[in-house]
């Protein structure tokens, strides 16, 4: 089912459309997160409750992960790159507009409406990026790709906390929003590389697609880990910065930036770290993906308990790096794995069934209950107990596809 290695050159124009949807991972998780830096910013102008604030995160992951399977069957029909720039269009357009909400339903529904843009992009860019680039060479590409992540996520919790607190939490939405439309230029004009099957060969459809997924053992295991984890890592995003702030006594810019700091030290060293040592591990152990994955998370679970005990900028910042580089190790290996894992002419469909799995059952779903807990009485230092808790469990479900593969 996988390609053998060493049968195809780099594509031409590999390492500018490399670099371009990498900047366009980075503005992703900008927008994605903004949000919650400017959480209690919003509650309190838009007159919300807890589990109010976390539905509009909510909304967006719901009609991402919906839409996601549609722009994976477009990517058969159209120019990827088109398709992918029409997705960074609307949704810069749509965070902008979050600015003009004047209540829950009009700030619900703009916040969704970035989740139809965002589907494009995501769903096509790990496959475009993998027709550039031959086997060997896809995992060092897409850990570059997926570097991004942690650097948007924490220049949106920074940028989001010092913007609202300046400006207000409508010029954060509006500064990150708007600047999107310059990257979709840039991405319509990037070369479309060969696909590695025939144009002329379809693709499965849906049904026959779904039935060859499921008894792909790595492919099934990958993405089951990969929803927990998803699932932690949704409700340490949306809700870790408002506990900083609720039960340790900081700023909402101090709280912002100790998790944005976190997020990009942490972040970016344990994705390139997981993609590096992803490599060294092939041909010394079996399922070098899962093994290092694996044990980075059950790392990270113990490292995110402790997160919820420090005192301190010191103590918290030191811990939330250390969480977060274990966190992210996984990022390169498992999508190079998935990719790997699947025949080229199902390589759109994995993608969008993995991202529909993940947000389903991972972050959609995460910072609500959390709210919801939170709102009960149990309070939201004990609801964010559930991050270790997941994290754990997306070890174990990596941990058992590298004994039993």
């Amino acid at each position: 089912m996988t390609e053998p290695a060493l049968q195809r050159p780099t594509a031409k124009g590999a390492r500018r459309a490399l670099l371009a949807l990498t900047l366009l991972n980075l503005l992703n998780y900008v927008d994605r997160y903004v949000p919650s830096a400017v959480k209690d910013l919003f509650k309190a102008d838009l007159h919300l409750d807890d589990a109010q604030t976390s539905w509009p995160l909510t909304a967006f992951v719901v009609v991402y992960m919906l839409a996601s399977p549609v722009f994976g069957s477009l990517a058969d029909r159209f120019a990827r790159r088109k398709v992918i720039a029409f997705g960074v269009a609307l949704w810069s357009v749509a965070t902008a507009a979050a600015a003009l909400a004047q209540g829950f339903w009009s700030f619900l529904s703009a916040r969704a409406l970035v989740g139809v843009g965002e589907a494009a992009y995501a769903t096509l860019s790990p496959g475009l990026i993998a027709d550039f680039y031959p086997p060997e060479r896809r995992n060092k590409a897409l850990t570059w790709f997926y570097v991004a992540i942690p650097v948007g996520a924490a220049v949106g919790f920074a940028a989001g906390g010092a913007l609202g607190q300046l400006w207000g939490w409508r010029a954060a939405f509006v500064a990150v929003g708007l600047p999107g439309l310059l990257a979709a230029v840039w991405v319509w004009f990037l070369r479309e590389p060969p696909r590695r099957h025939d144009p002329g060969e379809a693709p499965p459809d849906w049904p026959e697609a779904l039935r060859l997924l499921r008894a792909n053992r790595p492919y099934v295991y990958a993405v089951g880990g990969y929803v927990a984890v998803t699932f932690a890592s949704g409700a340490l995003a949306d809700w870790y910065p408002t506990f900083l702030a609720r039960h340790r006594g900081f700023d909402l810019a101090e709280a912002g930036s100790i998790v944005g700091a976190g997020t990009v030290l942490g972040g970016l060293g344990g994705t390139l770290a997981g993609g590096y040592l992803g490599d060294w591990l092939a041909g010394r152990v079996k399922h070098p993906y899962f093994l290092l994955s694996a044990a980075t998370m059950a790392a990270a679970a113990a490292l995110a308990c402790l997160a919820l005990q420090v005192h301190g900028a010191a103590a918290v910042t030191l811990v939330i790096v250390a969480a977060q580089f274990c966190m992210w190790c996984y990022n390169g290996p498992i999508n190079a794995l998935i990719v790997n894992s699947v025949p080229a002419r199902l390589c759109a469909r994995a993608f969008a069934l993995s991202i529909l799995a993940i947000h389903l059952f991972g972050d959609a779903i995460s910072p609500p209950i959390v709210g919801v807990l939170a709102d009960s009485g149990l309070g939201l230092a004990t609801a964010m107990w559930m991050v270790p808790a997941t994290l754990l469990l997306g070890a174990a479900i990596w941990g058992v596809g590298w004994r039993k593969l």
